[in-house]
């Protein structure tokens, strides 16, 4: 396994076991569940209404028992990049899930980063972890010296480059974080996104809640 899954609110046992995927490809959504989906039995996978639960929770448990890594990182053109964040709640709160990619300065991209993030989890909330995802991910595979993130979350943005307090309950994990690893790059921006702008994290972040639903009942 590659490394420890990064910190969640409160998820089932069976959407934590697909962190756990997650983390050990380095959060490569489409990795993760190709992974998935070859040990479920059958036709089924992660997704699969005809995937059991129990058939699921053996398949991750066969995941987890073998020796996974982290797909080969990409080269980058150079020390410059650009970072989408987006994070997603179904019911605000309820399921929630956040998406990262990452680019290079050309707009190529080098990563496509999901997970999920709570069963019970606000909007406010994901987007914190989305971006946290993308940072950490950025520097444990790059050495980046100027930083672009576009983000559509206002909140996030007043906190992270305004230096406003955290007004969302419960985020000061995900915040400090995020700013002892911004401090780390010496150049970084924001650009705000609109609604009406393409924000290609944002499927990432719907799949990464699809995740955190998974046995949210039991």
């Amino acid at each position: 396994m590659t490394r420890k899954p990064l910190p969640t609110e409160h998820l089932s046992p069976l959407a934590t076991l697909v962190d756990e995927v997650l983390a050990c490809v380095g959060y490569e959504m489409a990795a993760a569940t190709d992974i998935i989906d070859d040990a479920v039995p059958g036709y089924g996978g992660l997704f699969d209404p005809a995937t059991t639960p129990g058939e699921l929770r053996r398949a991750l448990d066969s995941v987890l028992a073998s020796e996974l890594t982290q797909p080969p990182v990409p080269e980058s053109t150079d020390d410059s990049f650009i970072l989408y964040a987006d994070g997603s709640s179904r019911g605000n709160p309820g399921p929630a899930g956040a998406g990262a990619v990452i680019m290079d300065a050309t707009e190529t991209e080098l990563a496509r980063l999901g997970r999920p993030v709570g069963s019970r989890t606000g909007n406010n909330t994901a987007e914190y972890v989305a971006l946290q995802l993308g940072i950490a991910e950025l520097l444990a595979r790059y050495e980046p010296q100027t930083l672009e993130v576009r983000i559509d979350s206002m909140t996030v943005i007043r906190d992270v480059w305004d230096g406003d307090d955290p007004t969302e309950p419960d985020v000061e994990t995900y915040s400090e974080a995020i700013h002892t690893a911004l401090s780390s790059v010496p150049e970084h921006r924001y650009t705000h996104l609109a609604d009406s702008d393409p924000n290609p994290a944002d499927a990432l972040a719907t799949v990464g809640t699809d995740i955190s639903a998974l046995g949210s009942g039991s």
